[in-house]
């Protein structure tokens, strides 16, 4: 009986301990975060490599470097406007997409005039951009890396995950919003 009792407070003592908490089974380190910040900028030194090879072996085109990442030219420039896009203004423009090595993704014809509210509607990054540095009448080309383009996603059809593209941007006419003040 003894014994028995010794048992029962035993056991007592032994089950009043409160639950343990479970211990995970995996940590998460951060690894793939690093892996994929690692992966994106050596593609992005890649393209920028190549984008100036490009820009090397036109040498009768004067790039400038734009202040978003992207590079560019103008084919024809309006010397007599003054004023370049702001956000709200609308802008009636035309483009077309091509990949570095010049093949035609996206046409000029295919794609038409297109009427677009400056940072209101959705335009790859690059090309919402690229509006922005140009005046009415005014032609430029641009070589975007991918992360300006359609990055890794592409956009479902035509343009893959991480291509780099070049695109020809002229603006036709610019509507200025009510909120927009004068350059």
């Amino acid at each position: 009986m003894r014994n028995f009792l010794c048992f029962l407070i035993l056991i007592g003592c032994i089950g009043c301990e409160g639950p343990e908490p479970r211990k995970p089974v995996q940590r998460k380190s951060g690894s793939f975060f690093r892996q994929s910040v690692e992966r994106n900028r050596k593609l992005l030194l890649a393209e920028e490599q190549k984008i100036k090879e490009i820009i090397e072996k036109d040498s009768l085109k004067h790039y400038m470097n734009s202040a978003a990442g992207s590079w560019y030219h103008y084919l024809v420039v309006n010397d007599t406007a003054n004023y370049t896009p702001q956000p709200d203004d609308m802008v009636v423009m035309t483009y077309d997409i091509l990949t570095l090595e010049n093949d035609t993704i996206y046409s000029q014809e295919e794609i038409g005039n297109i009427s677009y509210r400056v940072d209101k509607e959705e335009l790859f990054q690059g090309l919402r951009d690229a509006v922005k540095l140009l005046k009415v009448n005014e032609k430029a080309t641009f070589l975007f890396p991918s992360s300006l383009a359609y990055g890794y996603h592409g956009d479902n059809n035509k343009i893959g995950t991480n291509l780099p593209l070049k695109s020809t941007v002229s603006i036709l006419q610019i509507e200025k919003s009510e909120n927009s003040n004068e350059n």
